[in-house]
Formats: structure tokens, C-alpha cells, sequence
């Protein structure tokens, strides 16, 4: 085989003993295919298996309920019964069947949950909603869930699961000094506000043994009195202490996403690359970098220059599943990249649309929309 145009992209990787065949994965992305009620449906497994042709060495699943009143919206996937291991097996062989790795993320919303009473570590309103605070009894409840939906993750046939503590949400929550005013073991320092990730490590991990468990980490919110990178480190490296795999490394939530300021940034290539390189200056376990790295160059070059082992693409990917292949060859002019100023997808699955590119073609369009139901 011709050598790769960006070789150290193309060199393998190992996370939690399991070899990656290169640098390139997918991080997960929310776009509505799923059925109602969270099962797997025919566009959601047509739309995976593309990704895993791509060319990518592992894909992350977008996340996965643990249980109905952690869910933010209805076609969120679910994992809280294993009614659903059947579905979920079949995208994770669907992905497998590419020689490509499968790993599921699983999430609770917390205060962004869809739930006539969403929970979070504090009552901190959000869009309106105020969510009660979690008594110490329900947060052993939840890390049990998460422990239950990591163990169905394993029996559908996933490589590896991943835990949602980005993007805001109940991980997260915790850990944030914004979202968490609580004045007991779970709130106040951050060694207390990190405990509620780390014991939801342990138990997942203590139900799934040697499996191994990524975590999406929050490394600032870009919002006033909220998260930084200062107190995303000491989580960081905590989790990387008790074993986890990998960090999948994000900044912004659904309050900042829209903020003037967060909008501009989130327009410049590689937007969260700084975030990734100060997480992998604190800890030894491979990081993964993402946020618009749109250009195969400028990965090969986050990755030649230490600031994170593995490259995240999700909107990337999505527009264009040849990136990788187009990578290989060199052919970086004939990338099909996301346009900065749309946000076409976005509005449709606001909708309960399927999101669909307006750059693909007429005829791929037209085969998503027959494919949802």
C-alpha cells in the first residue's frame, strides 16, 4: 500500500488495550435518526455504517440513555432495559464488520432532560426549568444505572463504552461550580465536586471488569463562574488514576453553544485543541482532541506536535464519510467541508427532522429522508 500523505495520522494507536488502525475516530453526534422512543431505526444503522466505511478506526455512538427521565428527547437512543440490546447490537456489529472499533457513549441529561421533573446536582434553573436536587440515595441510584447501561453496552457486542461528561450534562453538572451548590460530600471543593464522576467510574467499571471506559470530559464551559480548564485538570487526572481509557475532550454547553463570543470561536478551525493540550500536559492516558479540525494537515500537525494522540471529527466525518480515504491520498482540496455560517442540520433536528447536509447530493438526501420514520 501507497504510504499515507499524513503518516503519523495514519500510524496505529492503543486505547485500553484494544489497537486503533490509525488516529481518526468519530465523536459522537446527535442528529435525530434514531425511531421514536430511542430504538435503533434504519437510518441510524445506514448512517453508522457509512461512518465505519470511512476509513475511521473507531466511531463513537452518539449518547445512549440510562434510564427514561435522564433522556433529552424522544429519538435519544436508550440503553436502560435490555429490551434495547438487540438494536444496539446491530449497529456495533454493523460498525465491527469494517474492521472498525464500536464504542457506545451513555448519558444522563440531568437538568437538560426532557422529564416533567429533570434532576441535577443543585436546583439551578435552566431554559426555564428548574431541576430538583439529587438526594444522596437517588446519585447510588444513578451510578448504578450507569453501571447497568455500561453492562448492556458490553453484552451488544461494543468494544468499549464511553461515559457522557460533556456538553453540560448530569456528569458535568457536578462538577461545574455553576450547577453545583450543594453543601455535602458532593459539593463545595472540587475534590468533592469531582467525586460524583469518579464513583460512577468505579462502579461502571467494578460491573464491566477489563472493558474498557472512555469518558467525554467538559474541560471549560465558556460561560462566567462556570467550569474551567483549572478544575477540569483535577478531574482529568483523577479519572485517569482509577483507569479510564481515554479522554474525549469538549468545551461549551447548550447555555454557551449560542453565546455571540462562543459562536465566532466555534467557527476557527481546531477550536478546541487547546482544551485537549492541557488535559494531555496532565495526564499519561491517549486524549482526544475535536472541534472543527476540518483539514487533514492541521490534524496530522496537532498530532506531530504532542497535543492530543487522537483526532475527534463528528461534523467532518458526517459531511463528508471520505475524509479519511481523501486524507490518505493527500487529497485535501476535494474534502467536502462543513460551512461555518450553516446551520441547516441543526434547525432540522430542532424540528424532529432528520439532520441532512445541504451539500450532499440530491440523490443521498433523498435516500435519508425515505429512510426515516
Amino acid at each position: 500500500m501507497k504510504k499515507p500523505a499524513y503518516p503519523t495520522l495514519f500510524k496505529s494507536k492503543s486505547i485500553g488495550g484494544l489497537r486503533l488502525k490509525n488516529r481518526i475516530t468519530m465523536a459522537p453526534l446527535y442528529l435525530g435518526y434514531a425511531a421514536e422512543g430511542g430504538r435503533v431505526s434504519p437510518l441510524l444503522e445506514a448512517h453508522y455504517r457509512m461512518m465505519a466505511q470511512s476509513g475511521a478506526a473507531m466511531i463513537v455512538v452518539e449518547n445512549s440513555s440510562i434510564t427514561p427521565a435522564g433522556s433529552g428527547s424522544s429519538r435519544t437512543l436508550r440503553c436502560d432495559h435490555d429490551r434495547y440490546v438487540g438494536g444496539l447490537a446491530k449497529i456495533a456489529a454493523t460498525i465491527k464488520e469494517q474492521r472498525c472499533r464500536a464504542a457506545l457513549q451513555i448519558n444522563h441529561a440531568g437538568r437538560f432532560a426532557r422529564s416533567v421533573e429533570p434532576v441535577s446536582a443543585s436546583d439551578v434553573p435552566a431554559f426555564g426549568r428548574t431541576p430538583r436536587a439529587l438526594l444522596k440515595k437517588e446519585i447510588t441510584t444513578i451510578q448504578k444505572q450507569f453501571a447497568r447501561a455500561a453492562h448492556r453496552v458490553q453484552k451488544a457486542g461494543f468494544d468499549l463504552v464511553e461515559l457522557h461528561g460533556g456538553t453540560g450534562y448530569l456528569l458535568s453538572q457536578f462538577v461545574s461550580p455553576r450547577t453545583n451548590l450543594r453543601n455535602d460530600a458532593y459539593g463545595g471543593s472540587i475534590d468533592n465536586r469531582i467525586r460524583f464522576p469518579i464513583e460512577t467510574l468505579k462502579r461502571v467499571k467494578d460491573q464491566v471488569g477489563d472493558f474498557p471506559v472512555g469518558y467525554r470530559l467538559l474541560a471549560d464551559e465558556w460561560l462566567p463562574g462556570g467550569l474551567t480548564v483549572a478544575d477540569a485538570v483535577v478531574l482529568a487526572s483523577a479519572l485517569a488514576e482509577n483507569g479510564v481509557a481515554y479522554l474525549s475532550v469538549m468545551g461549551g454547553t447548550y447555555e454557551s453553544f449560542f453565546l455571540p463570543d462562543v459562536v465566532k470561536k466555534s467557527r476557527r478551525p481546531g477550536y478546541m485543541v487547546a482544551l485537549a493540550e492541557a488535559i494531555k500536559k496532565a495526564v499519561k492516558v491517549p486524549v482526544i482532541a475535536a472541534g472543527r479540525i476540518s483539514s487533514p494537515a492541521r490534524a496530522e500537525a496537532i498530532l506531530r506536535d504532542n497535543k492530543a494522540d487522537l483526532i475527534g471529527l463528528a461534523r467532518m466525518l458526517w459531511v463528508d464519510p471520505h475524509w479519511p480515504q481523501k486524507a490518505r491520498r493527500g487529497d485535501d482540496r476535494k474534502i467536502l467541508n462543513c460551512n461555518t455560517k450553516c446551520d441547516a442540520c441543526f434547525q432540522l433536528v430542532m424540528k424532529g427532522q432528520p439532520a441532512i447536509c445541504p451539500r450532499w447530493p440530491k440523490e443521498k438526501r433523498a435516500a435519508y429522508r425515505e429512510l426515516f420514520h
